[in-house]
């Protein structure tokens, strides 16, 4: 800052609109103008040691743009720029205007007699385009005031004869030492030490002001202070005609002074207006303050926009009051937040999720039709009769009462009985939407009731996801494969499976990852098994088993040659045109090649002679030599020419059918492909089953057939005993579960006891086993066998072995039996004679208390077997 300044008597005078430059003061200016241009090149640009220039202030009259503005700085060394958002401050046309004011002084503008004369701190030139007009920005620092003692032109810009009207140093060192300035000067710097601390919270830049208090001189900071803040065009010109030092520390202590009450009244109102302010209130100011900083920084995304969709989406979702509550305080959580923080994807997952839930959306309930659900029933399904008697009834109670908490039903049977498509039948019938959630081999209790949030990766369990993707609470959800849940250090997902299947608990379902109640109340659910005995006795007690058994033979028949062979032809693209089977080869197929429960195994079957056929007649379609394409209605065009004569185009092209499947008419013409034994065996192989392999695997003593249930259904199991020179051990293989073996022991027990009266000793032999070891084996020896009903099938083994008598190949057995010789009831008896059937058995062997079970099982299978009792 410069103390002395020595100013020359004639200074160019650049003027200022409404605005006064004080010393001390810095602003900047951007020159467009001809006549500021031609001040600055002349006076500035082409002098080398930088001139002084005079700035006036000039208070309009009527003209919009007669003087250039500026705008004056908080501190020396930094700019404040008051002028547009660029911080440019262009000037008038002050040469016009000038030479007006020079003609006409009173009607335009009014000069102001005292001006401070300035300097360039820095300059620079540039040109607009397109016009290529020259323009100058000027940075000027205001040094000392003048006064005007004569206006005159100098060119296109004015020029005054001016005086200093500055005190000089000595005189201002001999004023300082008057008390009265010493007690001004002292009042001035508490009070501009007091507007620097309640500024300093709220601009960090203020902190260089403070030092000017120790380092400018007083009279100085009094036109520094007042250039800082906005006051009026009058008091600025007060302020520039204050020249002596007492006036100017009074008038500037005065402006000060109501600077800081005027922030400190409007501190208390907004501290008044803030406690008055409703809180949603507060909450829109910070938003559109918010928002106003993102558009500043350019982070002006779409973040905002998606969370008012997502809450207006959550307000049209129909959530219950509890869960409500709970969405907005997690909704609130999320806008505190920002996209890049960790938790806000989580958060803004869960809060998607809990508005796509159908909290109140329901499929609409349609008057259910029971005869149209029993021609779908028998459309989809043959045969399982008592199956489709017990799903009318739901049905029927449904019709009724359509709030009615029916049961839950649970299809358990071997796979391939159509148990999947049972349950979509019902939902069908019912008009709902269809869910399955496969449990095979689920072990997480958090498949059924989700993770918590605290986990990485979380989400909801497969009862509300599968909600959430059909879009209603009411659907039919099939829960497959029920018993084969696990169980580990996760948790049980069948003890999950209480809670959901349970009526008086599912209405308040808790899934892990929602945390708020979810109604299940409204969801029909049916179940699937192969097995009953893994399902826990407390989730079997909450279900209704329906057995589904296995398929005879004439069943399979009528289910192959009525819904397999057109599914397989169509799937193949194929039709019966092309390729038929008849009965005969699907009954070889059944005996020979499949002795299942269900017909997955024949259908697998029957789509390989479809491929096969498949394979001959894309062959024969090859085999077709299309050389020219001819049509009916133009034979004249072979006529004369020489390729009629050859006999080569043999042929007519006819497109293709709509659906792809059709062939050409030419093709149909060809011969049909009939399936005959020799074709099974040549795509299939040699026969895997025989009716002869009992009679040939029973031909010698120690062997019996037995019938066993398995989670594929009925089994027919050979029982092979044989004995040897040994100790009197028995030795037991196949892979025998505790159970089985200790049926065997039970069995070598009870022949040893009565062998005499079996004629198997004479009363002599005190011990049957004496020097000799017997061996029993349950082929085949891969298979995990146990239970308790091969113990009849055992008995019958030993005996023959000990007796040297064959068993009848066509008989098979089934039963329990206990060191008394009593035999007991066993379970799967339909399995079990459906299985005997298959093989070819005749004559089978039965508990006397499970001869009431032979009710189940078809009259036609019944008439082909004889049934004794044991």
């Amino acid at each position: 800052m410069v103390d002395a300044v020595e100013l020359p008597s004639r200074l160019a005078v650049l003027p200022f609109r409404n605005r006064v430059l004080l010393p001390g003061a810095i602003v900047r200016i951007r020159c467009t103008s001809p006549s500021s241009v031609k001040l600055v090149e002349h006076e500035l640009w082409q002098k080398e040691d930088k001139g002084l220039i005079g700035v006036l202030p000039v208070k309009d009259g009527q003209a919009a743009d007669t003087t250039s503005t500026a705008s004056p700085v908080l501190f020396p060394g930094g700019i404040a720029d008051l002028g547009d958002r660029n911080g440019n401050i262009s000037s008038g046309s002050s040469s016009d205007i000038q030479q007006q004011i020079i003609k006409h002084p009173q009607d335009l503008v009014q000069w102001h007699k005292r001006g401070v004369a300035a300097r360039a701190l820095h300059l620079s030139r540039g040109m607009e385009k397109p016009s290529g007009r020259v323009t100058y920005t000027v940075v000027l620092e205001g040094l000392c005031r003048f006064s005007v003692q004569e206006m005159n032109t100098k060119g296109s810009y004015n020029t005054a004869r001016v005086s200093h009207l500055d005190t000089m140093k000595a005189e201002i060192d001999q004023a300082e030492k008057d008390p009265e300035v010493l007690v001004l000067s002292r009042q001035f710097k508490v009070i501009a030490g007091e507007l620097i601390s309640v500024l300093e919270q709220k601009q960090k830049t203020v902190g260089r002001i403070k030092v000017l208090l120790d380092t400018v001189p007083t009279y100085r900071l009094a036109d520094i202070f007042v250039a800082i803040f906005e006051v009026s065009f009058e008091e600025q010109l007060a302020m520039l005609d204050a020249v002596d030092l007492k006036v100017r520390l009074t008038k500037a202590t005065e402006l000060v002074n109501r600077q800081l009450q005027t922030i400190r009244v409007a501190e208390k109102i907004s501290q008044k207006v803030e406690g008055q302010l409703s809180k949603s209130q507060k909450e829109f100011l910070l938003r559109q303050q918010m928002r106003a900083i993102k558009e500043e920084l350019g982070d002006n995304d779409d973040d905002e926009d998606d969370v008012v969709a997502l809450e207006r989406k959550m307000q049209n979702a129909g959530m219950p009051s509890i869960v409500w509550k709970h969405a907005q305080r997690e909704l609130r959580r999320l806008r505190k937040m920002q996209p890049q923080q960790p938790g806000y994807s989580s958060s803004r997952s869960y809060l998607e999720l809990l508005a796509d839930l159908p909290w109140q959306i329901s499929s609409e309930e349609h008057k259910i039709d029971l005869r149209a659900a029993k021609e779908r029933l028998d459309r989809a399904h043959f045969g399982l009769g008592k199956v489709k008697n017990r799903i009318i009834e739901y049905l029927a109670v449904r019709k009724l009462k359509p709030d009615a908490r029916g049961p839950v039903l649970c299809f358990v049977g071997p796979p391939g009985v159509g148990k999947t498509s049972l349950a979509s039948s019902i939902a069908g019938a019912l008009d709902k939407k269809f869910v399955r959630i496969s449990l095979g081999g689920v072990k997480d209790e958090a498949d059924i009731r989700g993770h918590r949030r605290t986990y990485i990766g979380s989400m909801p369990g497969r009862l509300i996801e599968g909600l959430k993707r059909v879009g209603v609470n009411n659907p039919v959800i099939l829960l497959d494969e029920v018993d084969k849940t696990g169980s580990d250090v996760r948790g049980d997902p069948a003890s999950a499976l209480l809670e959901v299947l349970d009526p008086e608990q599912n209405k308040t379902f808790n899934d892990h990852y929602l945390n708020v109640p979810f109604d299940l109340s409204k969801v029909v659910f049916v179940a699937t098994a192969n097995r009953v005995q893994p399902i826990p006795p407390a989730l079997l007690d909450r279900m209704e088993v329906i057995e589904l058994p296995g398929y005879t033979p004439a069943e399979k028949l009528r289910i192959a040659m009525c819904h397999l062979i057109p599914r397989v032809l169509d799937q193949h693209g194929l039709t019966s045109r092309y390729l038929q089977i008849s009965e005969s080869v699907v009954e070889i197929i059944i005996q020979r090649y499949t002795r299942e429960a269900g017909v997955r195994n024949l259908e697998r079957h029957l789509a390989s002679l479809a491929r096969a056929a498949a394979v001959k007649v894309a062959e024969r379609e090859q085999s077709f030599r299309l050389t020219k394409e001819i049509h009916s209605d133009t034979p004249s065009l072979l006529e004369g020419s020489s390729l009629a004569d050859t006999g080569e185009i043999e042929v007519e092209v006819v497109p293709m059918g709509v659906n792809g499947h059709e062939i050409s008419r030419a093709l149909e013409s060809t011969e049909i492909l009939v399936v005959d034994e020799s074709m099974i065996e040549k795509v299939l192989g040699p026969p895997k089953f025989d009716d002869r392999e009992a009679a040939e695997r029973v031909s010698t003593p120690g062997v019996a057939v037995g019938l066993v249930w398995t989670a594929f259904g009925g089994e027919v199991q050979f029982v092979e005993a044989t004995a040897m020179v040994g100790k009197g051990d028995m030795h037991l293989t196949g892979q025998l579960g505790d159970v089985i073996k200790e049926s065997a022991q039970i069995a070598l027990t009870w022949v040893r006891a009565r062998a005499a009266e079996l004629r198997l000793a004479t009363a002599s032999e005190v011990n049957l086993m004496e020097s000799r070891d017997i061996h029993i084996h349950f082929p085949a020896g891969a298979v995990p066998k146990d239970g308790p009903s091969a113990g009849v099938t055992l008995v019958t083994a030993l005996v023959s072995l000990l007796g040297k008598k064959n068993v009848r190949a066509d008989t098979a057995m089934t039963g329990e039996m206990t060191l008394r010789g009593l035999v007991l009831p066993v379970g799967g008896i339909k399995d079990k004679i459906l299985a005997a059937h298959r093989c070819g058995i005749k004559r089978i062997i039965l508990p006397e208390r499970n001869v009431k079970d032979l009710v189940e099982v078809p009259a036609a299978v019944l008439l082909k077997v004889e049934v004794e009792q044991s």
